[in-house]
């Protein structure tokens, strides 16, 4: 009786002994599979290859073309009904709200971790928030000054201020057939949206001097975020106070007096904070596009968001555009569907040459293979002549 109750004791200390390492295994997956997500979502590295596969081009592009239309008729509100014609105050307010949203993503330890500090100069972070205050500030100014048809031709300058700024500084051509589907485009938004080109000295002034900070925002958004491994919400959480304190430099000089007078009642303020966390939503979807695409297409989607929403007013809402308006849209559309085609096609071309690259080098280890095993069998050979 003793030697059985021995003999279960030993069994029971057994299995016992089992459950205990089959926990501490199950004990070191799970610290293993935290620390894995840890330094998926707060190193660079990590965060950007959960960037970019969580957010594809196609769920990015889709994402900022939504919220735009959102921000569109939340700043027609704001501007319009409310009466709040300070343009500069408001891109402030939303740049504000939007680093108050990413302190507290940060303070949750929810915001992806940034590059080091020596592989981004801080003059590119200075340059791409001061860009960021111009292109902004000088928009809402522009659009505040001239008429809608003299704005939508300063955007469409955009295009070729693109192709030429990223000659000059990152040395890309653009194709032929690329560079015809662009012009087909702007032409057919030009055709669609320009109904009237009026505008003042100052105002015509103001548009110049922003189609060139607005390419360069562009362009320094995508270059950041795919050759420094930049998240979007990495980058804007390091830019953001640079284009505030830009932005209270400009205020004086492009908003009215009499903001502090506004009226700041329940509804107004509600209207307002809408409208800044439409644009957080709207800064935070342009970078993920632009991280995820480039800046050329990043400005077609803009065209495409404008007779999107002429087309729809004529189908949905029965406006008369004018005929004329309708075959420009219709014409942009085509071009940029044979644009969205072609980077298509180049986009599975260097896929297909990585792929067929291992195979050329496996090719070159079985050659040295085989000539190691020539050598090898004349080595033995000689051996047994000797």
């Amino acid at each position: 009786m003793g030697w059985f109750e021995s003999l279960l004791s030993k069994d029971v200390r057994r299995f016992i002994k089992r459950r205990d390492s089959d926990a501490g295994e199950t004990g070191r997956a799970l610290e293993e599979l935290r620390s894995s997500l840890y330094n998926e979502l707060r190193t660079s590295e990590g965060a950007k290859r959960q960037q970019q596969r969580c957010c594809g081009p196609v769920v990015a592009m889709t994402f900022n073309f939504m919220v735009a239309v959102g921000i569109i008729l939340g700043n027609k509100m704001v501007l319009g009904k409310i009466g709040f014609n300070f343009p500069i105050f408001l891109t402030l307010i939303h740049y504000f709200t939007a680093w108050i949203l990413m302190a507290i993503f940060k303070g949750l330890a929810l915001l992806p971790g940034s590059p080091p500090s020596k592989t981004t100069p801080f003059s590119s972070l200075f340059s791409l928030g001061a860009v960021m205050a111009l292109s902004t500030g000088l928009a809402n100014t522009s659009l505040q000054f001239n008429s809608v048809g003299f704005y939508q031709m300063a955007k469409i300058s955009v295009t070729p201020t693109v192709v030429l700024a990223e000659f000059i500084l990152l040395k890309k051509t653009v194709s032929f057939r690329k560079g015809l589907a662009l012009s087909v485009v702007s032409i057919g938004v030009a055709i669609a949206t320009v109904a009237d080109l009026e505008f003042n000295m100052f105002g015509a002034f103001i548009a110049i001097l922003w189609i060139i900070p607005s390419a360069i925002n562009k362009i320094l958004w995508s270059n950041l975020q795919q050759q420094s491994n930049w998240t979007a919400l990495a980058l804007m959480w390091k830019t953001t106070p640079i284009t505030i304190v830009f932005l209270l430099a400009l205020m004086p000089w492009l908003d009215p007096p009499g903001a502090l007078s506004f009226v700041w009642d329940v509804n107004n303020t509600s209207a307002i904070l809408i409208s800044a966390l439409l644009g957080f939503l709207l800064q935070w979807s342009g970078a993920l596009a632009l991280g995820a695409t480039s800046a050329i297409s990043h400005v077609v989607l803009g065209q495409f968001k404008t007779c999107v929403i002429l087309l729809g007013g004529y189908m949905l809402f029965n406006s008369d555009p004018g005929f004329v308006s309708i075959c420009g849209a219709v014409a942009a559309l085509c071009g940029m569907s044979v644009f969205t085609s072609l980077n298509l096609r180049e986009s599975r071309e260097p896929s297909s040459g990585k792929q067929s690259l291992p195979s050329f080098k496996e090719k070159a280890n079985m050659e040295d293979h085989h000539t190691s095993e020539r050598k090898s069998d004349v080595n033995i050979t000689t051996n047994n002549v000797v």
